[in-house]
């Protein structure tokens, strides 16, 4: 693949992609692939689920609702660089007018250091690795530190621009969480449109526990010269060589800010996204014995502990 040494960005470009990694923004601002944008913001580290009538029973916003905060406001701490295994210095300008316009690759790993605004901060690291047919490895590490309260989730949350005609997956059936898995049935799903459960008040839903891989298919972008497009689709999937663990995720037309903020279904915003979210671990429901019950311990997540997650994509 061709590599573009750009002043603010990195550019890789193959047969049937081009992708364009931002310094600024930490991580792809632009994946191009089968004549189609699948990219509205750069992918984040996403640390929150919107509240359920669980969580607030049990105020565990009051202990953990700085999680909120660093969802929105992680910053980027440091970036690198390396090429068929060669860490590469000069990449940003001025360094990178050693570069011409006929640079090739491989391979290129993409390294990210992102910090929280929690007390006491931590960071989360994220690789991209990129290889010459287009696929794209994730790995994340969340870097526990002793003093941080317990998490919601944790993953990456990736929103596209437009709304999504269905997905598909391999996976346990219906809605899943930790502690409500039991009635999961294993085979391969799929679901038109970006359901959202209509509870009286907007909450977290659509979560799905130890998949394997998903399809989200499109046949819409932002481009006002394509009126009829065809259906294509983005794979996220396990790569089983590498001995990787199953991933949950969440495919709704809304982040979990905007269903947060909501007080009514109808106050929710018209449905223009796809907002997915990958999760390396996600906390229990609770509600054992009343709305206030809180999750057994195995089914909390622990701030002060490392969490990794690990996937892949392709087309």
């Amino acid at each position: 693949m061709k590599i573009i040494y750009g002043d603010f960005t990195l550019g890789l470009k193959g047969e049937d992609f081009h992708y364009i990694f931002s310094y600024t923004n930490g991580g792809p601002e632009s994946i191009y692939a089968q004549k189609r944008e699948w990219l509205y913001r750069c992918p984040r580290p996403t640390f929150w689920r919107a509240l359920t009538d669980n969580d607030r029973g049990n105020g565990f916003h009051k202990e953990s609702g700085i999680w909120l905060a660093a969802d929105v406001y992680i910053v980027v701490k440091d970036i690198s660089l390396e090429v068929d295994g060669e860490e590469i210095e000069n990449f940003r300008a001025p360094g990178n007018n050693v570069f011409s316009d006929e640079e090739y690759a491989k391979n290129v790993k993409f390294k990210v250091v992102f910090e929280t605004v929690t007390n006491p901060r931590t960071n989360v690291e994220v690789v991209y690795e990129v290889s010459e047919d287009g696929r794209i490895n994730v790995n994340t590490l969340y870097e526990g530190k002793e003093g941080l309260p317990q998490l919601p989730v944790f993953g990456m949350r990736f929103i596209m621009p437009t709304k999504a005609t269905r997905y598909k997956y391999e996976g346990l059936s219906g809605e899943t969480y930790p502690d409500r898995i039991e009635g999961g049935i294993e085979g391969i799903y799929e679901i038109d449109g970006l359901p959202v459960t209509p509870y009286l008040v907007p909450q977290d839903c659509g979560m799905h526990m130890n998949t394997k891989w998903l399809e989200i298919y499109r046949n819409s972008s932002l481009d006002n010269r394509k009126r009829k497009e065809e259906e294509s689709a983005i794979t996220f999937f396990v790569d089983e060589k590498n001995k990787k663990e199953n991933f949950a995720f969440s495919c709704l037309p809304y982040t979990a800010q905007e269903l947060e903020s909501a007080t009514h279904m109808e106050e929710l915003p018209l449905e223009r996204r796809t907002v997915l979210c990958i999760y390396g671990a996600v906390r229990g429901l609770g509600g054992i014995d009343s709305w206030g019950a809180k999750p057994e311990e195995i089914y909390q997540i622990s701030g002060q502990k490392d969490i990794e997650l690990s996937f892949s994509i392709k087309f």
